[in-house]
């Protein structure tokens, strides 16, 4: 009968506990959707894709001019002397590699650039974030790409994304 009582009280304590427990608010949100559909994640997002599209079309046409020049130089190689020949490839070459380093650090800038937009956006996001799980009640909030499944009325998503859009419109990157 002892040990009967006490797994009862047991029993009722566990019981009671989870019960407790349940009362926890979990979320999730879509960081991916949040910083590439929001205002300024789009528009710093069509930013860099020009600014990329320009520089590879710069760099494009700068490779087109160097093979124009190094044809050139070949097609005349048999007409100059050994150190003309010399003198004139070294050049070319001190040009690719000006080319080359130029078009590996615009490639490092655009990078460099990505990242900031997105601490940028990142550290807008928090204060509102914060807020919003602070009004809610909410005790946890997931990423989307870490949760295997859910129904739709815990993503938060849509809304925090309206509450950036309307404190933080524009990301400027220049």
């Amino acid at each position: 009968m002892k040990y009967l009582v006490k797994f009862f009280v047991v029993t009722f304590l566990v019981i009671v506990s989870t019960n407790v427990l349940a009362d926890q608010k979990i979320v999730v949100l879509d960081m991916k959707y949040v910083l590439n559909k929001s205002k300024a994640g789009k528009g710093a997002q069509q930013y860099l894709k020009n600014k990329f599209n320009d520089d590879a079309k710069k760099y494009a046409n700068m490779e087109k001019d160097l093979k124009k020049e190094e044809k050139k130089l070949l097609d005349v190689k048999s007409s100059l002397s050994k150190e003309d020949y010399k003198k004139k490839s070294d050049q070319l070459r001190k040009k690719v590699i000006k080319f080359q380093k130029g078009r590996r650090d615009s490639l490092d800038k655009t990078g460099e650039l990505r990242a900031k937009a997105k601490a940028t956006l990142l550290k807008e996001l928090t204060p509102i974030l914060d807020n919003y799980i602070s009004e809610n009640n909410i005790s946890i909030v997931i990423d989307k790409k870490n949760m295997l499944g859910g129904l739709k009325e815990f993503d938060i998503t849509t809304t925090i994304v309206e509450k950036l859009d309307k404190k933080f419109p524009l990301l400027n990157l220049q």
